[in-house]
């Protein structure tokens, strides 16, 4: 389902996003977004309803206040950004995203979360061939995430919410986050390749002068992903193997 592909393993670094790339936790996401969404339009009596498009549209890829920001910004709602460390039950962009993070790690430390099975051995493939790997993600949880899914340990590099607020990056779809993960990894951007499921995502890697934009398809669409950036598409990361399945 997509265009001709790069070879991953001769290239000098992969970057990867992590939800919904190499593990599903974007449908944990969805869920706890959902929740918080549904909860916050009702009581504020916000029209239209959330919808998973605006997940897409809105949401996905993004660091977690932003977006909560731009969110409310399509139904015309504007409130106090808050801090970040508002109670999960303040009326601030701060407080909201907590909320919502506080929905996420109850299901992430009860139900665990395991790597897509394509995805694991893609890691596994280009660690046998020594391709340098880092990890791109607005989460503040990647760390968590990459631990409970056990595969940590692959990445040279982890460029996640927390660093982008440590090191004030712009969220994704500014190319900030990938170029930090390029200098992190000791590669350049040119010449490297870049894995994402998110629109705003294959925006910041393109906008960054990778010389691949891989899509990967998990809701976003195709037509979005190449609108973004994406110089291929696929459905599963193990149509990313190559020679390297045979």
């Amino acid at each position: 389902m997509s265009d001709a592909l790069p070879d991953l393993h001769s290239a000098p670094g992969v970057l990867f996003d992590l939800d919904g790339v190499l593990t599903p936790t974007a449908e944990v996401h969805m869920r706890a977004w959902q929740k918080v969404f549904d909860e916050v339009f009702a009581r504020w009596g916000i029209q239209p309803a959330y919808t998973d498009a605006d997940y897409f549209a809105y949401v996905d890829g993004k660091k977690r206040y932003d977006g909560v920001a731009s969110l409310l910004r399509s139904r015309n709602i504007e409130i106090p950004w808050g801090e970040v460390t508002d109670p999960p039950e303040a009326e601030t962009v701060c407080g909201v995203g907590n909320r919502k993070n506080d929905a996420f790690i109850s299901v992430l430390r009860s139900e665990g979360i395991a790597p897509y099975p394509g995805s694991l051995a893609l890691l596994e493939s280009l660690r046998d061939a020594g391709v340098p790997m880092g990890v791109v993600s607005s989460s503040k949880n990647a760390e968590e995430v990459l631990g409970s899914a056990g595969i940590r340990d692959f990445f040279h590099a982890v460029v996640d919410g927390l660093v982008a607020e440590r090191d004030h990056l712009a969220s994704k779809p500014a190319p900030d986050m990938f170029l930090e993960g390029a200098r992190m990894l000791g590669v350049d951007p040119a010449q490297s390749i870049a894995v994402e499921d998110a629109v705003s995502g294959v925006a910041s890697a393109a906008a960054a002068g990778y010389g691949s934009v891989i899509g990967v398809d998990r809701g976003a669409g195709p037509d979005a992903l190449r609108e973004a950036g994406a110089t291929g598409i696929v459905d599963d990361l193990a149509r990313l193997l190559g020679d390297a399945q045979n």
